[in-house]
């Protein structure tokens, strides 16, 4: 059986049956992704395939929120220090193509904004439930930063060129019922029953038949995969040099004033 707590804090899982939920657990900063819950992220899918018990995963946020992104505390680091740079963005890759990997069925029960990597956690799922007041957006442009980690690659595969073009290149915030007709969304909900409607497709996942249920998302993940093999390496490389750019220090101090 896997050992889940060497997640703790930064990731919390919780077995229900079959069915594992996946917490990200730092609702003081509404889930914004630093060096340590990227790292338990990458373990978390890793995980979940050494798990025999384990035939479906429901993956939320602790708090009022899904994810806020990337920490701006982590932003600044960033932008000071090129080795964390390079080792931030090799793991954003893993992150990625660990997530299209992993062969369980995976339900995003989106509570609250998805935003940056949070968006992209989310539409790396194979289902999404999003609280009827929430959003997913991808911002990394408006605040100097290239969407490399997963929205240049994944967003032209949900919805049409154009609409991603948008949403990336403006970082404009995607409405629940928007998600749902994009097609980025499979249910809208209120956010009080978001993780109970999640659980349903979750055990009715679980209980799907287990190879043929595994073996149909490895096979529809083929044209996942497809689109990061094309366009990944670039797009990292992109992001991590504009980690570097003055607009990023701009954001960061812009943020830091208006928690003051």
């Amino acid at each position: 059986m896997s050992n889940y707590t060497q997640l703790a804090p930064h990731v919390l899982v919780e077995r229900r049956g079959s069915v594992r939920v996946i917490t990200l657990n730092a609702p003081g900063r509404y889930n914004a992704v630093d060096d340590d819950m990227h790292q338990a992220i990458v373990d978390v899918w890793r995980l979940l395939e050494t798990d025999e018990e384990a035939c479906a995963a429901v993956l939320t946020g602790a708090g009022s929120a899904f994810s806020a992104g990337g920490d701006m505390g982590h932003l600044r680091n960033l932008h000071d220090d090129p080795v964390l740079r390079r080792r931030t963005i090799r793991t954003a890759e893993r992150l990625v193509r660990a997530a299209v990997s992993c062969e369980l069925p995976v339900v995003a029960a989106v509570n609250g904004p998805a935003v940056g990597v949070g968006a992209t956690l989310a539409l790396l799922s194979d289902l999404v439930v999003i609280a009827e007041d929430a959003y997913i957006a991808d911002p990394h442009v408006s605040i100097g930063v290239v969407a490399g980690d997963g929205g240049a690659s994944l967003w032209p595969s949900y919805m049409s060129m154009l609409r991603a073009k948008e949403h990336l290149l403006l970082g404009t915030r995607v409405t629940a019922e928007e998600c749902l007709r994009l097609g980025i969304a499979n249910r809208v909900s209120p956010q009080s029953q978001v993780l109970t409607v999640a659980l349903e497709l979750g055990s009715q996942l679980a209980s799907q038949p287990r190879q043929a249920v595994r073996d149909t998302k490895r096979a529809l993940n083929l044209h996942l995969r497809q689109a990061l093999d094309r366009t990944i390496d670039f797009a990292l490389a992109a992001e991590g040099e504009s980690m570097a750019g003055q607009e990023v220090m701009a954001t960061v101090e812009r943020f830091s004033t208006r928690a003051r």
